[in-house]
């Protein structure tokens, strides 16, 4: 049966009606261009070209079969870029969780724009998850990457996971407008001590609640926490109404509420993690596309 390099040697000659010009722009001589023609019409039973010594022409079936012919090179080379792309992590699917307080973290959107345009042909398929739940499901296979909060300590088969840190977030306290500290640069947790906080359920935010509970045992308090919101970004209204201060990531500030202050907490601790975590034994070049596409968002912003 006939080969590419057969329907290309056709098509070069049928559309130059010349075997010279077609011999130049194949970069070959004219006798194995003649033969491999001779050849493919002898594998298909009929006769592609009439051609004597004064011209080249294509018989009834050339001409049908040139448009067949051209057709299955096209289709080759769509394969081939199909399959280098796909090498290359620029096609398939990736699933990607991320933590409810990532949403506002700049990485996110840097990264998500920086991939939709280096990968334009790969699903991404997003959703909020917990950080717990999102070491589960890249155990478990059920989605491909996560930006979360927290390192993988005390979760089972740890090793199977590769976790990059992107950044650690200064933590800030949200305050009402008029509260005395509103105005200041930063505030020490001991100046804190006599205040009520709203926070979420340590279920819904572990890792930053785990924060609060560190920097106040520093400072020798225990939060008093009258009031809860289910996800931290909603925690902000209710500093707005003046039902207590809470800590949380910096990236908050891009909540325009009014009647809020944010305010830096003077500790060295007072961070947050942000990480990316996927399988070990994940080799998807579109993982491997997407973990460098969040470095150099990493680089860009200047995060550590």
């Amino acid at each position: 049966m006939f080969d590419l390099r057969q329907l290309r040697y056709f098509v070069e000659v049928a559309e130059t009606l010349s075997f010279t010009q077609a011999a130049q722009r194949l970069h070959i001589s004219q006798p194995p261009l003649s033969q491999q023609i001779q050849a493919l019409e002898a594998d298909l039973g009929v006769r592609l070209l009439d051609r004597n010594r004064r011209r080249v022409a294509l018989t009834e079936p050339g001409r049908l079969f040139l448009v067949e012919a051209k057709a299955i090179l096209a289709r080759a080379e769509s394969a081939r870029t199909v399959v280098s792309e796909a090498a290359a992590g620029f096609t398939g699917q990736l699933r990607l969780a991320y933590a409810v307080s990532v949403s506002f973290h700049p990485a996110l959107p840097e990264t998500l724009l920086r991939f939709s345009h280096e990968a334009p042909g790969v699903s991404l398929h997003l959703g909020e998850m917990l950080t717990g739940a999102q070491y589960d499901a890249i155990l478990s296979g059920q989605i491909d990457v996560g930006l979360l909060r927290a390192h993988p300590e005390g979760v089972a088969n740890a090793r199977q996971l590769n976790v990059e840190v992107i950044d650690h977030e200064p933590l800030v306290i949200a305050l009402p407008l008029d509260h005395r500290f509103a105005r200041r640069k930063s505030v020490r947790m001991e100046e804190l001590a006599s205040e009520r906080w709203v926070a979420p359920p340590r279920a819904h935010a572990a890792t930053l609640i785990d924060r609060l509970n560190l920097l106040a045992n520093k400072a020798r308090f225990r939060p008093n926490v009258r009031q809860e919101a289910q996800q931290i970004p909603s925690l902000l209204p209710l500093v707005a109404a003046g039902l207590g201060l809470a800590l949380v990531p910096a990236s908050l500030r891009a909540v325009h509420l009014d009647g809020i202050a944010f305010v830096r907490v003077d500790d060295p601790e007072a961070h947050l993690l942000l990480a990316v975590a996927s399988r070990v034994d994940n080799t998807s070049p579109v993982l491997d596309s997407f973990l460098r596409t969040v470095r150099q968002a990493r680089s860009k912003l200047g995060l550590g």
